[in-house]
């Protein structure tokens, strides 16, 4: 069965007539004379119209979407918006030296934070990078080592995080 392409023309039983405005793999996206936009099956029953000229390529618009949104977010350094936990929305961090004599250090826990979650993200994006070089497996390996020791050695951090799904997260103790 060849496909119908986008603005085939189809009758179908319990919707009516309708125009064939996108093709997936399994389904096609038909708005109705009376029903509106409905997606129907590729092989339900219905009875064609007039079949448009031309390869149907059965990737949706929201396919290519999602794909370049996955490929956008593994291979820029651009962050995705990490909020911060509630308790420290508005907080500073201030650092208090040991000599009293010496002013103490204030910076405002969301500008310390937005550090934080870049020097992450350029992490993530030197594992991929070294994931996609030319060295060998081995070397991979011992540099990807390391990389797990850093995120280790942030977890310190993790307090920060409103979701533990954005915390650090380094070698797990056997």
């Amino acid at each position: 069965m060849k496909l119908l392409g986008i603005s085939s023309r189809i009758n179908h039983p319990e919707y009516g007539k309708g125009v064939v405005t996108n093709v997936t793999t399994q389904h096609y996206w038909v708005t109705f004379i009376d029903g509106g936009l409905e997606t129907i099956d590729i092989d339900s029953d219905f009875e064609v119209i007039e079949a448009a000229d031309g390869d149907v390529d059965t990737i949706s618009f929201l396919d290519v979407e999602s794909s370049l949104v996955n490929i956008l977010k593994k291979w820029s350094d651009t962050s995705e918006i990490v909020p911060i936990a509630d308790k420290y929305k508005g907080g500073k961090l201030i650092l208090e030296p040991a000599d009293t004599s010496m002013k103490s250090y204030e910076l405002p826990i969301d500008k310390f934070f937005h550090k934080i979650i870049m020097v992450r993200d350029r992490l993530r994006v030197m594992e991929q990078r070294i994931n996609a070089s030319n060295l060998d497996e081995q070397g991979k390996i011992d540099l990807q080592q390391y990389i797990t020791r850093i995120y280790g050695s942030l977890t310190s951090f993790n307090v920060l995080f409103k979701s533990k799904s954005h915390n650090f997260v380094g070698q797990r103790s056997k």
